[in-house]
């Protein structure tokens, strides 16, 4: 069976990068009629965050990559929680050191630091010098009733030209002379993420491993210690990295590297999870907006291009604008209710929103966009920033007619256009002074649409006011 995971370490905020591998997990999963579970990898405890598992759940839930297994959604290949398996890793490694594949080190930490400020002097590469690797039995064993702390390393060959088989990298070639003796258990008894991950994927019969590039030099220690503990090898993925426009990684100081960022400034899922796709892939009929189901029956692990490519948020915005425009108006009503609960500085009934939906759905990018685009319906502006000197021109024909005509904004727009012609004023000059007197800006809602919402008392309350 096809069993997919992501295997992310609640340390943070979830990374968008975290989301593009659950994406590609869940679909190949899906595709195949397998399973996608998460592994949480919390053997870091140092940077350990409480509550940042339950953000990992929210962020997948809210993608629609909710998994099959996991923590919260257990089955018999459990605990999916590292800490809870502490046992098993700490078995592993004293087999390995029963037959001679890893061994203890009792360096201390002052000695490697020193150690490897020497390297840098000779310009040697930061490798373990494997004093340790030589020690008898009988210092060992004197070692160990001393009870002087240890960690556990694995024994790296020597002068061996070590073969892989990544689906996307297909076949790189490691020297084993240039890897280091890995430590694979540390001195408080936790594993390092190299003997836990392969020690879990086997257990929990994981057919695909899909992580990102910067795993590949570690990928031969990984092989080892499959042949080490005689596990047959799951299939590895090492996607592309995706980079910055400028071609520096994402990294959690760039606030569009966390989850929480796209739903503050009103993305979609879906459109999210479209652009994803698109980040080394490309449909097999060069489409650009394709649904996730779609790109579930259509992709591969094989089909990934290993360039790195870039996280351009203007064609996301873009992306998502294409969606915003062709969401049905209720899905739309709803998805605004959502978000202005959440994020909106101001309570809009729904009868409110109804009311405005049709005049931004075609502007807006984001659901953040909404708010910009009607503030001025519901909330005068404090001041305008604009001169004003067409409506100040026009400011005596333009009361007396808007008192007295029916109040629509077709019969609102042809008679303000009446007037500029008369005044031999440019319609467009006329309409821009309106509202940058009932708004104070530039870009919102149509103005002859968002009048009539105003009403006329509040419209001419308002431009009164404003030409005192």
């Amino acid at each position: 069976m096809i069993r997919t995971r992501i295997a992310p370490s609640p340390t943070g905020f979830p990374h968008i990068g975290t989301v593009y591998q659950a994406m590609l997990d869940k679909a190949y999963a899906k595709k195949h009629h397998g399973q996608f579970f998460i592994r949480i990898e919390d053997t870091d405890r140092q940077r350990f965050v409480k509550g940042a598992e339950e953000k990992i759940y929210q962020a997948l839930d809210w993608f629609g990559l909710t998994e099959d297994i996991s923590p919260r959604k257990p089955d018999n290949l459990g605990p999916y929680r590292q800490s809870e398996r502490l046992k098993i890793y700490q078995k592993y490694a004293q087999e390995l050191v029963k037959e001679g594949k890893a061994y203890y080190c009792f360096c201390s930490k002052e000695r490697l630091e020193t150690m490897r400020k020497e390297q840098q002097t000779v310009k040697k590469p930061p490798l373990y010098d494997q004093t340790c690797r030589k020690l008898s039995h009988a210092v060992i064993q004197e070692n160990l009733k001393k009870n002087i702390p240890y960690v556990i390393r694995m024994k790296i060959p020597k002068n061996r030209q070590i073969k892989t088989n990544d689906i996307i990298h297909k076949n790189l070639v490691f020297n084993s002379n240039l890897i280091d003796d890995q430590v694979i258990l540390k001195s408080d008894g936790y594993p390092t993420y190299h003997l836990a991950v392969v020690v879990d994927d086997h257990l929990m019969k994981t057919s695909h491993v899909v992580r990102g590039p910067e795993w590949l030099p570690s990928y031969p220690k990984h092989l080892l210690l499959y042949e080490y503990l005689d596990f047959k090898p799951p299939q590895f993925v090492h996607t592309p990295l995706i980079t910055n426009m400028d071609g520096s990684k994402m990294s959690k100081r760039h606030g569009h590297a966390n989850v929480d960022w796209y739903r503050e400034n009103g993305f979609l899922p879906e459109a999210i999870l479209n652009f994803l796709a698109l980040l080394g892939w490309s449909h097999p009929q060069e489409k650009e907006i394709f649904s996730y189901d779609e790109f579930c029956q259509s992709f591969d692990f094989k089909d990934l291009n290993p360039i790195s490519p870039k996280f351009n948020l203007e064609k996301l915005e873009w992306l998502n604008g294409e969606y915003l425009r062709q969401m049905p108006a209720e899905k739309l009503l709803e998805k605004l209710k959502q978000y202005l609960d959440e994020y909106g500085q101001i309570k809009l009934t729904e009868t409110q929103i109804k009311s405005t939906v049709p005049l931004v759905q075609t502007r807006m990018k984001k659901l953040s966009d909404y708010w910009p685009l009607v503030e001025f319906i519901f909330e005068q502006p404090a001041k305008v920033d604009f001169p004003i000197s067409f409506l100040k021109q026009a400011q005596s024909e333009l009361f007396k007619t808007y008192e007295q005509i029916e109040w629509n904004h077709q019969e609102i727009y042809s008679k303000t256009e009446q007037i500029a012609k008369k005044l031999a004023i440019k319609p467009v000059k006329l309409y821009m002074d309106i509202r940058f007197a009932l708004s104070n800006q530039k870009v919102t809602a149509p103005l002859f649409e968002s009048l009539e919402i105003i009403g006329r008392k509040e419209t001419l309350k308002r431009l009164k006011s404003v030409l005192v």
